[in-house]
């Protein structure tokens, strides 16, 4: 019998958070896609939620944050806010994300460390690269700025990291219960990624 699941909504806790595009299609091969959703990470970042780790990988999305409100909402605000500026931006009417998403509560330091290497090793183990490095869509890359890790996770050193789960360590899916949220319209963005090929935007051909 499984057993009975956290409701996440305490602020201060760190997770890992996951999306998958919906029916799993893979939007997110589309550079300019990829690059406004990065985007849109960094906007709600220090609002919403500390940013810790993150993968955008092309059906699907990993991030390791600390909410500052619930984990819901900063999620809804993820999920909400790229949808509504794909609209506008991309001027696409296609739905983006499937309902809900799926979580794991980070409970100490080695657990932790085991969701870094999770997160950055994903488009290593899905053959998108041949180092964790070379993927512009991972908080694995040059120039991206990140939160600090969590004061009561800091003792572990975050080199070396090994033994990641073959499958993604989180099981369950919950309904968001809400529609996503538009995006917040007065924040500034703060610490944008100072990699050159998000600054670059190419234009690649337009997703149907």
């Amino acid at each position: 019998m499984r057993p009975t699941r956290e409701h996440a909504t305490n602020a201060g806790q760190t997770y890992m958070a996951t999306s998958a595009t919906w029916e799993r299609r893979s939007l997110f091969r589309n550079e300019r896609w990829a690059l406004l959703l990065i985007d849109t990470l960094y906007h709600y970042r220090g609002s919403a939620y500390l940013l810790h780790e993150f993968v955008i990988m092309p059906d699907h999305v990993h991030i390791l944050l600390t909410p500052k409100t619930s984990l819901e909402k900063a999620v809804q605000f993820i999920k909400g806010g790229f949808s509504y500026r794909a609209k506008r931006e991309l001027g696409s009417s296609m739905e983006v994300w499937q309902k809900g998403f799926s979580d794991h509560r980070i409970l100490d330091a080695g657990d932790y460390l085991r969701h870094v290497d999770y997160i950055r090793q994903n488009p290593v183990r899905k053959n998108l690269c041949g180092r964790a490095e070379e993927y512009p869509y991972s908080s694995a890359a040059a120039g991206i700025q990140l939160d600090r890790v969590p004061q009561g996770l800091k003792p572990v050193l975050l080199e070396g990291s090994n033994g990641a789960p073959e499958g993604a360590p989180f099981q369950n899916r919950k309904p968001s219960g809400a529609a996503e949220a538009a995006p917040l319209q007065s924040k500034p963005d703060q610490g944008k990624p100072s990699r050159s090929s998000i600054a670059d935007q190419n234009k690649p051909e337009k997703i149907a």
